[in-house]
């Protein structure tokens, strides 16, 4: 065999290993809510009610689960926009809870078109599944007039280059 096409084959060899199977990422279009996301894998679609800032409101919900890793965003239309802050920040406490969060961190996020009411933010934890076994989770929290957003991954362990993908292809249109 020729040496160059001993070279070309073991280019696309290496070439072909940097690929990575569990991440498809594919646009994805939230009905009626002018969101434009990425998603690693296809998402299904569902919806829940929940208590939040004195409302009993309806969660819409788009996520799918690639490997271990769970990416998700939830939307919710709240009657005040002034309650927005409580509601996100009920919402977040429940998270937290339910992941049995022991330690935090917040930052900014940019991300336009966002409310200034909740200023977009990013935040990571770690905690415990159901089962007992560790979790992280990344989340990212912002509005748009009467309309509450949450992004969110849980998994074993996320990159930063997964995260970036995900939260960067999140687009109010």
């Amino acid at each position: 065999m020729p040496r160059f096409t001993l070279i070309l084959l073991a280019g696309c060899a290496l070439a072909l290993a940097g690929c990575n199977p569990t991440y498809n990422w594919r646009e994805s279009r939230w009905p009626g809510a002018q969101l434009l996301a990425m998603f690693p894998c296809k998402p299904d679609h569902g919806s829940r009610r929940m208590s939040l800032a004195g409302q009993d409101a309806e969660i819409q919900m788009m996520g799918c689960e690639t490997g271990a890793d769970l990416f998700a965003i939830a939307h919710v239309q709240l009657d005040d926009p002034g309650r927005i802050a409580m509601a996100q920040s009920q919402w977040q406490s429940a998270m937290l809870g339910n992941m049995q969060a022991q330690s935090t961190q917040t930052l900014p996020f940019q991300l336009k078109g966002a409310s200034e009411l909740l200023p977009p933010f990013r935040l990571s934890a770690l905690g415990r599944r159901q089962d007992g076994r560790a979790v992280g989770a990344q989340a990212l929290w912002f509005a748009r007039g009467p309309h509450l957003y949450h992004a969110v991954i849980y998994a074993d362990a996320i990159t930063q280059d997964v995260a970036d993908t995900f939260f960067s292809g999140i687009e109010l249109q």
